[in-house]
């Protein structure tokens, strides 16, 4: 459980996680701590979700990847979903600690050209804790006290997946053909790899904490873990990213169509 120096700061558990996983606090994508003191020259993911703003980074994925547009649309889902999640993702997995990442609270702007977008969180975004998290006690206007396990992953689901990604993934159907599993299966992959990059910082079993979490969110089915060469875990998708289709084709680690 979080110490009285992670009670004071809601989202240390995140960023001391990703210290460990990245050795920096400054990743291309995101804000440096996650959080935006200033939010001028920022808009909420609202306007990704609700296709305002889809266009741009529809173009902006076009533009790097030179693909197919629904092919770019993917890899842009792909970048965008992972580093959507990753506050979610490893403030569950280090402290059940879980940043709720509505659309209204993510920030995002497309000023920096190293990453597709950078995101970053508003200050008041609301944290759940289990009620033995040393938060629960201080009182704070943005700390929601859930009930349990089940009721933290609920509410994790629900702001990221149900209020979030999935309406997301609606708009940008209504813009490029592209399949909702292929998208979801995304979302599922860097989730497990997100947690298996940060398994040495992380308590307890990094492939349990992966099937407790995509079980919560119905996406255990678009991955596969498999002993890697010296047997540790690694991720094997069930759908494709598209990356294979580029004009200078990828093919990543775990893809579904790798050949043999």
């Amino acid at each position: 459980m979080p110490g009285r120096d992670q009670a004071a700061a809601p989202l240390a558990p995140v960023t001391a996680t990703m210290r460990a996983m990245f050795g920096t606090d400054d990743v291309p994508g995101l804000a440096p701590g996650l959080l935006v003191t200033d939010e001028f020259g920022w808009a909420p993911a609202t306007t990704l979700v609700d296709g305002t703003r889809l266009p741009e980074f529809l173009h902006a994925a076009s533009l790097r990847w030179r693909g197919t547009p629904h092919a770019c649309a993917a890899l842009a889902w792909k970048s965008y979903s992972y580093w959507t999640a990753l506050p979610a993702v490893l403030g569950w997995a280090s402290a059940r600690r879980v940043p709720l990442l509505d659309p209204s609270d993510v920030l995002l702007h497309f000023e920096d050209h190293r990453p597709l977008v950078t995101l970053g969180l508003r200050r008041s975004t609301t944290v759940a804790v289990l009620p033995s998290d040393p938060l629960a006690l201080s009182g704070a206007p943005e700390v929601r006290i859930v009930a349990g396990e089940a009721e933290l992953l609920g509410a994790l689901r629900a702001s990221l997946l149900d209020a979030h990604l999935a309406p997301m993934i609606a708009s940008i159907q209504a813009e490029v053909r592209v399949g909702t599993r292929t998208l979801l299966g995304s979302v599922a992959s860097g989730m497990a790899h997100a947690i298996l990059r940060a398994a040495d910082a992380l308590p307890g079993s990094s492939v349990e904490s992966i099937d407790t979490l995509l079980r919560a969110l119905d996406l255990r089915d678009l991955v596969e873990l498999e002993p890697g060469p010296t047997g540790e875990p690694t991720v094997q998708r069930r759908t494709c990213c598209l990356a294979f289709t580029l004009p200078q084709p990828k093919v990543c680690q775990g893809c579904c169509v790798r050949q043999g």
